[in-house]
């Protein structure tokens, strides 16, 4: 059973989807993964992609993040969110969009976040393509940090080199099968990879 770690909503009991379709991140990934950027949460914008069962926006919240919005394709998953957000009491502070992450990011909406939780299946080595669509849709603002879940740290450029000197690697740390990578980006190390 997972729960919120800490914060406002300490020890309340999350739900997550059923069926092997969702991956949640354990309990001891995600403690490493908060302990990573425990003094860094509060009054960010956050963005849960792939979110599963909101578990990271969530936690985030509940330790100070200003807001969250929450993507996942999956019906199922967008309905064990808002249980979960009702669970925490933080329905007013999390925006949920039914759909593809990549399509969220392409949608002019206007969102911009400086705090991403980017934990896709291992397999679809995706955070390299969403990774480019944060800098040319601007989605990120300066100073935002972005914690990477993979399977292979490899991943998370993918041997992009462009894609590599965007960002700043804070840290890279395993825990059992993923890779928890750390990134900041800041406006004046450079814009966007060029379109390939």
């Amino acid at each position: 059973m997972m729960r919120v770690i800490t914060g406002t909503a300490k020890g309340v009991r999350l739900d997550a989807p059923e069926g092997e379709s969702t991956r949640p991140t354990s309990e001891r990934t995600k403690e490493a993964l908060f302990s990573m950027i425990q003094f860094e949460v509060e009054g960010r914008r956050a963005l849960d992609l792939f979110a599963g069962s909101g578990q990271l926006g969530i936690e985030a919240i509940s330790r100070g993040a200003k807001n969250a919005v929450f993507v996942d394709r999956s019906r199922e998953a967008v309905g064990i969110i808002r249980k979960n957000l009702e669970k925490t009491k933080f329905s007013a502070v999390g925006e949920i969009v039914n759909g593809e992450a990549l399509s969220f990011l392409r949608h002019p909406h206007g969102h911009v976040f400086d705090l991403a939780f980017l934990d896709p299946p291992y397999a679809q080595k995706a955070i390299p393509t969403v990774l480019r669509e944060l800098l040319r849709r601007k989605r990120l603002l300066s100073g935002a940090l972005l914690v990477c879940e993979t399977g292979d740290p490899a991943d998370v450029f993918g041997g992009d080199e462009t894609l590599a000197v965007a960002f700043e690697v804070r840290r890279q740390v395993r825990h059992g099968a993923a890779y928890i990578t750390l990134l900041a980006w800041y406006n004046e190390k450079g814009g966007s990879p060029d379109e390939t």
